[in-house]
């Protein structure tokens, strides 16, 4: 187990904290003073082992709770939130530590977080949960491309997802999304569905990643008019918060588009990109 708050002792310096799980199985001092050898060389903390933890930075102290679980050798790691209490730089480094601890040492991590970005770089298999409640386990990739409801969908990616109430409306068979006073002609595939599922006519979610709309027609031939309201500019990145009807779209293009607050965009996006909820129960429709 590796808590949040690294429970080290604080009366043992680093060599005693990662032993004593050890001396307490009556391992021999020999096979104690190895393990403990290679397990802080894994860790680059051989230099810290006659320290107290509280003479150690929070990232230092991090990795003897680590090391303290890993000289067991156990076939399951149990992680508690182990980087929250670090900041931010630290936490990306320790990231990738236990990305490569994880492929070296080749054991289960059970891994808890609440940071979206620790789930997906991290994991390869992710547990979604909401009230103690399973929403999906899947990969990270197929959290993000085919998320199981809104739930989902908007705790995976950076900014959230946009989400807008809308209406199917039939038209001879082709389907009409209405949403924020605009409307756009679906597909005879995706029209086909919506009628056949007995969504024509029903409000419906509407979700759509901030990444998949641009202000050019290379994003998509659906179009849409609006107005930017705000911008947050993120470094390589800008973020656009853009008026349409009575709603707001966050959309993420490069910051070397020029663009200033009150200025009318049209924001382009296809329809490969969209999400459909189903409004009373939150799930997925397509």
């Amino acid at each position: 187990m590796v808590f949040q708050n690294y429970a080290l002792y604080p009366h043992m310096n680093v060599y005693e904290n990662m032993a004593l799980g050890l001396k307490l199985r009556k391992v021999p001092k020999k096979e104690i003073d190895e393990k403990i050898k290679n397990v802080s060389q894994l860790l680059h903390i051989e230099d810290l082992l006659e320290r107290k933890p509280g003479a150690l930075s929070g990232g230092q102290q991090q990795r003897v709770a680590l090391g303290r679980a890993i000289v067991r050798n156990p076939k399951v790691f149990l992680m508690d939130e182990p980087l929250s209490n670090l900041d931010a730089k630290l936490r990306a480094q320790m990231r990738i530590e236990l990305i490569r601890l994880h492929r070296e040492l080749k054991s289960t991590f059970v891994y808890v977080t609440h940071d979206q970005t620790e789930a997906m770089t991290m994991g390869t298999r992710i547990v979604v949960m909401r009230d103690g409640i399973i929403q999906q386990v899947a990969s990270p990739k197929d959290l993000y491309k085919f998320p199981a409801n809104m739930f989902v969908a908007g705790f995976i990616g950076s900014p959230q997802m946009n989400f807008v109430r809308a209406e199917a409306s039939g038209d001879e068979g082709k389907a009409i999304l209405n949403f924020c006073n605009e409307k756009i002609e679906l597909s005879d595939e995706l029209s086909c569905r919506i009628n056949e599922r007995g969504y024509a006519g029903r409000e419906l979610i509407m979700g759509i990643r901030p990444e998949h709309i641009g202000l050019t027609e290379n994003m998509g031939k659906l179009q849409i008019k609006g107005t930017a309201s705000a911008l947050e500019l993120m470094g390589a990145d800008v973020l656009i918060h853009a008026d349409v009807g009575d709603e707001t779209f966050v959309v993420k293009v490069s910051s070397e588009i020029n663009v200033n607050p009150g200025e009318a965009i049209s924001l382009f996006f296809q329809e490969t990109n969209l999400y459909l909820f189903d409004s009373v129960t939150e799930e997925t429709i397509f």
